[in-house]
């Protein structure tokens, strides 16, 4: 399962949430908030929120039509992210997509109760937003791109491969 796939399945998981809570409230349509670090205009900015929206349409979530969308964007400035981050939880937005470092410190300190959806992060534990891989706990949830916590089932794999192996070296 690519990233971008697992990014929207866990992002309908965290909509679907509010609106199974919530079903007695025919007709209420799901907000997103989408706070993202770059710029709107330049870098991976426009494509990223291209995608974001283009695979909600696939999930079957249309902007304007089942789904609002309140989007954010601080330009590469951290100074923006408060404010920004404050604007759309007092939109009451039910879920808060995520993008960069930056935007994850600023949400922490926050502690707000919605769901966030990080993109993507190093290492989450580290970052303090998962108590571990396998049990993150608290209101985040998204990708990494390591895998840390599988370490110790590698070089479990590897001695199985390679029984006399008594050093591993990894750059």
């Amino acid at each position: 399962m690519d990233r971008r796939r697992f990014l929207l399945i866990s992002l309908a998981g965290a909509l679907a949430a509010p609106l199974a809570a919530e079903a007695q409230q025919a007709g209420k349509v799901p907000r997103v908030g989408f706070l993202y670090f770059g710029s709107r205009q330049t870098g991976p900015g426009p494509e990223r929120y291209a995608a974001f929206l283009e695979g909600m349409r696939e999930l079957g979530h249309v902007e304007g039509q089942n789904l609002l969308v309140e989007a954010r964007f601080a330009d590469s400035k951290a100074e923006r992210l408060p404010g920004l981050a404050t604007e759309l939880l007092r939109l009451k937005v039910d879920v808060i997509v995520a993008t960069a470092s930056p935007t994850y410190r600023v949400l922490q300190r926050m502690n707000p109760t919605v769901p966030i959806v990080v993109t993507v992060t190093a290492d989450p534990v580290l970052e303090g937003l998962a108590a571990s891989v396998a049990r993150p706990g608290g209101n985040f949830t998204g990708l990494s791109d390591t895998a840390a916590d599988l370490g110790p089932k590698q070089i479990e794999l590897l001695k199985s491969v390679l029984p006399k192996v008594s050093r591993v070296g990894v750059l």
